[in-house]
């Protein structure tokens, strides 16, 4: 496959940036990543800088991989991360623009990598979950409804990407805080700082980011394909915590 790729090029966070045209020649059953990857050894053997991209595990599971491809986060396949999308999705020929996320929470480092310290400030405000100290008690000890513990699991999948943020026409985190406020709402071991929780993640994430109108394109965007009804849960446990709290 003979491509041309239009890639963001920026050097540092105070440059202005903007677009770069290459060719590449890539296998159909290479991964988006390997290709950048070849793009890289060509660029590096004519002394040309790398473009810098974040990646760590290629298997779907670290979410640094984080890119626009074609105005589309993570790109056209819907359930996958950039590393898990294969060139057969494309054409021979095509012509692929790659960008970094674009949010204001999320400013550009280098080329295509971002700074999404904002998310990790919303786990942050999210504290500890209290236990008692000793030997540790037996799984079985604490009863999970079936429905409770499968639906935490839904919530947990969330690999913090911030795919969301980007797709987002108003960079808003609301599915990202969600997932992590519900998948410990939901579980007995969350309870007791299930207030303070959500109050101060939510506080956190509307201090940064902007504010949800459910156009629902943080679900499409989603590579875990994370359901925006953890929005609706999360708002609930806020309310309700705020009228606890007086």
């Amino acid at each position: 496959m003979r491509l041309t790729l239009q890639i963001w090029r920026q050097k540092n966070a105070d440059d202005t940036g903007g677009f770069s045209s290459y060719d590449v020649d890539a296998s159909p059953d290479m991964s988006f990543l390997e290709m950048l990857d070849v793009l890289n050894e060509t660029l590096t053997e004519a002394g040309e800088d790398p473009v810098a991209f974040e990646h760590d595990c290629r298997e779907g599971i670290c979410g640094s991989c984080c890119l626009m491809i074609d105005g589309r986060a993570h790109g056209p396949e819907p359930g996958t991360a950039t590393c898990q999308l294969h060139m057969r999705k494309f054409e021979d020929g095509d012509t692929i623009r790659i960008e970094p996320w674009r949010s204001a929470a999320f400013p550009v480092l280098k080329d295509l990598v971002v700074d999404r310290v904002g998310l990790d400030r919303i786990v942050q405000a999210g504290g500890f979950i209290s236990i008692n100290t000793g030997s540790a008690p037996d799984a079985n000890l604490i009863p999970v409804p079936r429905d409770k513990a499968e639906l935490a699991m839904d919530a947990a999948a969330c690999i913090g990407c911030g795919a969301c943020v980007a797709q987002c026409p108003n960079g808003a985190a609301q599915l990202f805080a969600a997932a992590k406020v519900s998948h410990l709402a939901l579980l007995p071991q969350g309870q007791p700082e299930r207030d303070q929780r959500v109050l101060r993640m939510v506080e956190e994430m509307e201090s940064a980011f902007g504010s949800c109108t459910n156009f629902a394109e943080c679900e499409v965007a989603c590579p875990k394909e994370i359901s925006i009804e953890f929005i609706a849960r999360m708002n609930r446990d806020y309310v309700s915590a705020r009228l606890r709290r007086g």
